[in-house]
Order: C-alpha cells, then structure tokens, then sequence
C-alpha cells in the first residue's frame, strides 16, 4: 500500500465498529485490510482504504477479532494476525517511545535527578516521567516539587522501563525525565494519553486529557 503524510488525530467524530458509540478520532484505532486480506492497525491514519475503527481498549480490539467485527465493518473477509491486541498495544508503546526521542532532540526533555530538580524549581517542568523500576523515595521527592510549582499539571507518566528511557532519550540509566513543553512534548502527551486508554489505564488517560494546556515553554 502506498503511505501518505502522517495526519494527525482530530476532533473528527467516528463510530466503533464494536459499540457502535461514537468518539473522536483520538478515542478510537484505525484499522484497514492490505492487499493479502491482512488486518493492518493504522495508527498514523496514512494507509488508503476503507478503514474502520475500534475504541482504543485492548479490551475492545479482542472482542473485534472474537465476533469478526473487522470483516463485517470493512465488508470483505480479513484475517487479523495473531495476537492483534498485543501488536497494537506494542505499537503504541513504540509511537510514544519516538515521540519521546523527538522531544529529546527538539531540547524539551531534561535528565538526570540534579538537573531535573533545578527544572522544577524553576517551574520549567510541564511533565514528569519516571521509569517503572524508580525508587519512591526518588519518585515521591520530584512529585512533590512538581506538584508545588504545577499544582494543575498532569499525573507523572510511569509507563516505561529504564531500558526503555534510556534506548528513547540515547544515555544510558535514564530513571526520571521532564518535559518543558513546546510542539514535541504535546505530541508525546497525545500518544502516552492514546497508550493508557488502550491499557485501560484511566487515570493515565483522564491525566492527559488535555494536552494542549500548559504545555508551551513560559
């Protein structure tokens, strides 16, 4: 298939080919049939073709496959690859993975305890991440100081491994980050906010709701 440029999710309205409820484009995953009669998620909504279109819940995707939800909805017969919820889950983590690598480039991401503490002082920090193996006693003194200089900020995203961190942002040990906002950083909130709604992670989610507030550099 050919691809097109990325779009970027909308407040488009869709309807779930499994609920029938009707959510903006943001809410929901985009899925189309390949040439073959693959089932193909298309997260970038770049493929050609008629699509349709699942709530974004790991929950929601399996119950797709199970009742044949996708070769109803795109009127033709598809096959969706083994472990379909799975894949999506693992492609959204990686979507918000180089989101991050992209905001690190873009100089939106600070590392490193000492520097991240002066960040926050400062009241430069719009974001927190903290990988899943953080210490709490490290975790709870940076949320606390974020809290204070950003009492209406969004909860601290804890989705990702050290490992993980450290492959995005390209140092190794990478425990705790911040985000200082700016176009890179809201695009990593919109993907970490499509993320925990599709792990059933509502506070994550309900956090991250908002992503355009406070997230531009003062």
């Amino acid at each position: 298939m050919t691809a097109t440029a990325e779009v970027d999710l909308g407040e488009r309205e869709r309807s779930c080919v499994v609920t029938r409820v009707v959510r903006e484009e943001a809410e929901l995953i985009r899925f189309v049939a390949a040439p073959d009669g693959t089932l193909v998620a298309d997260l970038a909504l770049r493929l050609p073709g008629r699509g349709v279109w699942v709530t974004c819940s790991r929950a929601y995707v399996e119950e797709a496959v199970q009742k044949g939800a996708f070769s109803r909805g795109l009127k033709q017969q598809v096959r969706p690859p083994e472990a379909l919820a799975g894949q999506v889950e693992a492609l959204l983590g990686r979507r918000a993975l180089e989101a991050l690598s992209i905001a690190n480039k873009a100089g939106e991401v600070v590392t490193g305890f000492f520097k991240l503490e002066s960040a926050l002082e400062k009241g430069q920090i719009v974001a927190l991440l903290h990988a899943q193996e953080a210490a709490n006693d490290g975790r709870d003194k940076l949320d606390r100081r974020f809290r204070a200089a950003k009492p209406e900020a969004p909860a601290p995203i804890g989705l990702f491994s050290i490992e993980e961190l450290s492959l995005a942002l390209g140092r190794p040990n990478v425990v705790h980050a911040g985000l200082k906002g700016g176009g890179a950083s809201r695009k990593l909130l919109r993907e970490v906010r499509r993320l925990g709604l599709y792990k059933g992670l509502e506070a994550v989610a309900a956090a991250h709701s908002n992503v355009n507030h406070g997230t531009e550099n003062e």
